[in-house]
């Protein structure tokens, strides 16, 4: 059995929390199913994935939101910090409930059952993260009813093995839509899922990070940059996300509002790809520019490619045509 260990909550994740406030974890951080740590604020959200750690009560987790908001991110950098494991699954339309299981497989001349990534979460107590779930097909998904609630995983594949679900054992899932299909047209292959399925979830919507919060993460994850145009990167994108969410004008004075809705948005993910390339090419040509275009525009319509770069001339004045 896995040795378990309190972890403050305030020291553990940097956050203010009341005097004592603890949770449990794991004791070993050598794990090879431990995600590594990596710079991270913690934020929206940080409260209902403990709530959910400390407690399932027969739930499942989904965090839904939009594309680079940090979904993932925030559980694995939970798990790293409660030295947690994690099987980690990307679902997509071809996968079967079997897969998650395991199966036959020849290994060093013999034909073994090997277990999948939800057998093996189930049995040892790990996070089962499933990621862009929306794209599975909900059929194969009902599946995960019995087990999230605490029922035996029977595998009749392996002989009938019945697994009995580890008291840390939890199932947590990411998607762009919240269950009930792809309204916008913008994420394709979402399917619409099981209404006794979703029912089985607690709901966690995740947007993305407020200024402050994406300040301090580009200032751990590209330190070269000046915060003076780690700044300006932030309203750039906040004014692309905007016009990517469909929300009225937010008084930030750029040329783009009637320039429509845009079909991609500059992510949390995406920005920190454009401040780390902007420092990579900082001798070149209009950098931000260049950079801009490899972290994001190469893939856009023309119409929409001028729309961005011209947020980002608004925004950035004389930097955006000179050196950062």
């Amino acid at each position: 059995m896995p040795t378990t260990q309190r972890f403050d909550v305030a020291a553990a994740f940097g956050v203010k929390a009341p005097r004592g406030l603890e949770i449990e974890g794991y004791a070993d951080e050598t794990h090879p199913k431990v995600p590594p740590v990596q710079p991270y604020v913690f934020r929206q959200g940080l409260n209902a994935v403990l709530a959910f750690l400390r407690d399932a009560g027969g739930d499942a987790l989904l965090l839904t939101g939009p594309t680079g908001a940090g979904k993932t991110s925030l559980i694995r950098q939970v798990a790293a910090r409660l030295y947690w494991p994690v099987q980690e699954v990307t679902c997509h339309g071809r996968m079967e409930f079997a897969d998650l299981l395991g199966g036959f497989q020849l290994t060093q001349g013999e034909t073994r059952f090997v277990h999948g990534p939800l057998a093996v979460a189930a049995r040892e107590g790990h996070l089962l993260i499933l990621n862009e779930i929306d794209l599975m097909d909900p059929a194969e998904l009902a599946g995960l009813n019995d087990i999230v609630e605490g029922a035996p995983l029977v595998i009749a594949q392996n002989g009938g093995e019945v697994i009995r679900p580890h008291r840390k054992f939890r199932v947590i899932a990411t998607g762009n839509s919240a269950g009930a299909g792809d309204s916008t047209g913008l994420y394709q292959g979402v399917l619409r899922q099981n209404l006794a399925f979703l029912d089985r979830f607690r709901v966690l919507q995740v947007s993305y990070p407020d200024p402050e919060s994406e300040l301090s993460l580009l200032d751990q994850l590209v330190p070269d940059l000046p915060t003076e145009i780690a700044r300006k990167l932030i309203v750039v994108a906040n004014e692309v996300r905007r016009l990517f969410l469909g929300e009225s004008g937010s008084g930030a004075g750029t040329a783009l509002d009637s320039a429509g809705e845009l079909t991609l948005t500059l992510s949390t993910r995406t920005l920190v790809r454009w401040a780390r390339l902007t420092v990579t090419f900082k001798g070149a040509p209009n950098p931000l520019a260049y950079a801009l275009e490899q972290a994001l525009t190469a893939r856009a319509a023309a119409e929409e490619r001028t729309a961005i770069h011209r947020i980002a001339a608004d925004v950035l004045g004389p930097l955006w045509s000179g050196q950062p």
